[in-house]
């Protein structure tokens, strides 16, 4: 079985200031998304869902559908602040949504073996896509999950501080820690973050970090489905409280319920963080045109 490509596009990118997923970026307005299926395409990849929001769905699959239909399955789920689990209902007033974790939950009914997640801004490489094909088509362990690594000076924005969940593997590549660091910049020479008391800390450049390229079997929903329960008789309340998909990854983890690879990829990572991020982005697709990468126009 070919496995899923489920894409997290119900963002809207208030740091960007608008519909980022939407961005143009590539020579005839190519999405990062249109590049991210392209290259999930030729890495094997059989379907993508997206996740996104009821109110810009038909802006978004009038601009996606018309190049990728006919090669690839395409669904759609929709992220909702009331798609909540039986006995819970919504709290008054609140507005963010409920985090990457619960994003994935929506696509429960849509995916029926191995899949990955990305996010829908973050452009991540073929090699990628292609290490996590691979990694799904041949772990025969239900209980083995993976995801992409990259290093830390790869990942950051020259207009503005980002958040990254800095990993840790034991000698046998197996993830045992996420550390989620915000605050983190390029600062006269070195990489620095904020520290929990509100301070200022060092990074290394070379350590590891997740982008959010995740590879699950589909146990995943279940075992994710228990863990939001979990999280919503502590925090439905709390209006900003999200349920992130790396905590619950180290959750089950911890619990010695699954095991996750950390798989490198030879693969350049960018992504839109903020508006002025776009340029760049740009001038790195061009670049990678350039030099054979990607085609002048990807689906002709």
């Amino acid at each position: 079985m070919k496995p899923t490509l489920l894409i997290l596009a119900a963002g809207m990118g208030s740091r960007f200031g608008g519909l980022k997923q939407l961005a143009p970026i590539g020579p005839n307005g190519e999405t990062i998304i249109e590049y991210s299926i392209f290259d999930a395409i030729r890495a094997g990849f059989g379907k993508v869902v997206f996740v996104i929001r009821n109110h810009f769905a038909e802006e978004f699959k009038n601009l996606i559908e018309p190049k990728i239909s006919g090669k690839i399955e395409i669904e759609y789920v929709f992220q909702e602040l009331d798609k909540l689990p039986a006995g819970y209902q919504l709290p008054e007033g609140r507005e963010k949504p409920w985090g990457t974790g619960h994003a994935i939950l929506m696509a429960k009914e849509t995916i029926d073996g191995p899949f990955a997640v990305i996010n829908a801004d973050d452009f991540y490489g073929f090699d990628a896509y292609k290490t996590m094909a691979a990694f799904l088509e041949t772990s025969a362990n239900d209980n083995e999950y993976s995801m992409i690594g990259y290093l830390l000076k790869n990942t950051l924005s020259e207009f503005g501080t980002v958040s990254r969940g800095i990993c840790k593997a034991d000698k046998e590549g197996n993830l045992v820690q996420i550390t989620e660091t915000h605050g983190i910049a390029a600062v006269d020479g070195k990489i620095v973050c904020r520290t929990e008391d509100g301070g200022t800390g060092e990074l290394n450049e070379n350590i590891l970090v997740s982008m959010n390229f995740w590879g699950f079997k589909h146990n995943l929903f279940s075992r994710l489905e228990n863990l939001f329960i979990s999280f919503l008789k502590e925090k439905i309340d709390v209006p900003k409280s999200e349920f992130y998909i790396p905590f619950a990854v180290f959750d089950l983890i911890q619990a010695g319920t699954i095991q996750a690879k950390v798989l490198q990829a030879d693969s350049p990572w960018f992504g839109v963080t903020y508006k002025e991020d776009q340029p760049h982005v740009v001038a790195k697709i061009t670049g990678l045109i350039r030099s054979g990468v990607y085609p002048e126009n990807l689906w002709k």
